[in-house]
C-alpha cells in the first residue's frame, strides 16, 4: 500500500517533515544580517592582489597605485661621485661600502675623508647597496645624504638685518637643474647676498649635486623654500624690498640699474621659459643683460652671476655727495 512500502528511500526519515515551527531561537538571525560591503581585492587574504600588495609593502613601495614613499635621504652612488661629494664637504650621514670591495685610490680617499669627518662607515652585502641605490651603478661605494634643512623666506630678511649693506636676495623661478642652483648659491656667496629663494614645486632642490656645484658655499648661504614664490615676493615688497626680474626683453640694462643700491631681490627664470607671468607681475623692474645677437639666452646661473656682479659694482661705487 502507498506509504507503507519498505523499499529503501520510500519512507521519510523521522524529524525531516516540513511544516510550521515555533521559532528558531535566533539561529537564523546571523544569516539575515549580512556580511557588510565586499572588501577590496588587496584586502582579501589569499587573493593575488593581496599577495602583490604585501610584497610591495615589504619592498618599500606599499602605497596604493604603486607610488613609492619619498625617501628621507639621498644616496650618492659610484666611486667618483662619492669622492667628489666628500671633497666638496657635502653633508653626509654615512659612507656605505660593499663587503669584499676591490679597493683603489678612490675607495681609500673616501674612507680617509669619512674617518676624518667622523662619518659612520657601514659595510654590507652588495645586494643591500643595490637596494639602497635603486640598482644604480655604485661600484661598491655610496654616500647617504640627509635632506637639506631649508630656511623660511622670512629668515633671509632676518639674516640681512645683521649687516650694514642693503638686503640682497636671489630668487629662482622654474630653475630645475640642481647644478644651476648650486652655481647660483656659489655666486650669491661670492657677492655678499643674504640668501637664495626657490619655490617648493617645479624647482631644483639642494641635492648632493647642488652642494657639489656650490663648492661649499651652501654652508655659508642659506637657501629658503617658498610655498608660493609670487606671494613670497609680494611679502618682500611689503617689507620694503624692490624686486627686479632678469629677462632678455628687460627695459633697463642691468649695469645701469638705479635700484641696485636699494634693498633688492633679483629674480632669474628658467633658460627656456623665462619668468612666469605671476612672478613678472611682482617685479618693480625687469632688467636685461646685453648679449650677442646669435645667442638666444643665458642660463639662470650665468645671468644671476652677472647681475650680482653688477649690483656689487654699483654698491661699491662712491655715491654723489659722498667723500
Amino acid at each position: 500500500m502507498a506509504g507503507n512500502s519498505q523499499r529503501p528511500g520510500s519512507r521519510r526519515k523521522p524529524g525531516t517533515k516540513k511544516g510550521a515551527t515555533t521559532g528558531s531561537g535566533g539561529k537564523g538571525r546571523q544569516s539575515l544580517e549580512g556580511k557588510g560591503p565586499t572588501p577590496r581585492a588587496e584586502d582579501r587574504p589569499g587573493h593575488p592582489a593581496q599577495r602583490r600588495a604585501s610584497a610591495a609593502k615589504r619592498s618599500g613601495g606599499g602605497r596604493r597605485g604603486g607610488a613609492k614613499p619619498k625617501p628621507t635621504t639621498e644616496v650618492v652612488a659610484g666611486r667618483n661621485p662619492v669622492v667628489e661629494a666628500l671633497r666638496a664637504g657635502v653633508p653626509a650621514s654615512a659612507l656605505l661600502i660593499a663587503e669584499r670591495i676591490d679597493s683603489d685610490d678612490r675607495v681609500k680617499e673616501a674612507l680617509k675623508i669619512a674617518l676624518e669627518r667622523g662619518l659612520p662607515v657601514l659595510e654590507g652585502p652588495r645586494r643591500e647597496l643595490d637596494r639602497l641605490t635603486g640598482d644604480a651603478p655604485h661600484q661598491g661605494l655610496a654616500l647617504q645624504v640627509p635632506p637639506y634643512a631649508y630656511a623660511h623666506p622670512d629668515e633671509l630678511l632676518a639674516a640681512s638685518g645683521r649687516s650694514d649693506a642693503p638686503t640682497l636676495i636671489v630668487a629662482l623661478d622654474g630653475v630645475t637643474d640642481p647644478r644651476n642652483l648650486g652655481a647660483v648659491v656659489r655666486s650669491a656667496a661670492a657677492f655678499g647676498a643674504d640668501g637664495v629663494l626657490v619655490p617648493e614645486r617645479r624647482s631644483a632642490g639642494m641635492t648632493a649635486a647642488a652642494w657639489k656645484t656650490s663648492a661649499g658655499a651652501a654652508a655659508r648661504v642659506r637657501v629658503a623654500r617658498a610655498t608660493n614664490l609670487a606671494r613670497a615676493l609680494a611679502s618682500y615688497r611689503s617689507a620694503g624690498l624692490f624686486v627686479v626680474g632678469l629677462a632678455g626683453d628687460g627695459e633697463v640694462d642691468v649695469s645701469a640699474l638705479d635700484l641696485a643700491t636699494e634693498p633688492l631681490v633679483l629674480v632669474a627664470g628658467s633658460e627656456g621659459r623665462g619668468l612666469s607671468r605671476v612672478v613678472r607681475e611682482q617685479c618693480d623692474a625687469v632688467a636685461s643683460i646685453p648679449i650677442a645677437s646669435g645667442v638666444e639666452s643665458l642660463n639662470a646661473s650665468v645671468a644671476a652671476g652677472i647681475a650680482l656682479y653688477a649690483v656689487a659694482q654699483a654698491r661699491a661705487a662712491p655715491r654723489p655727495g659722498r667723500s
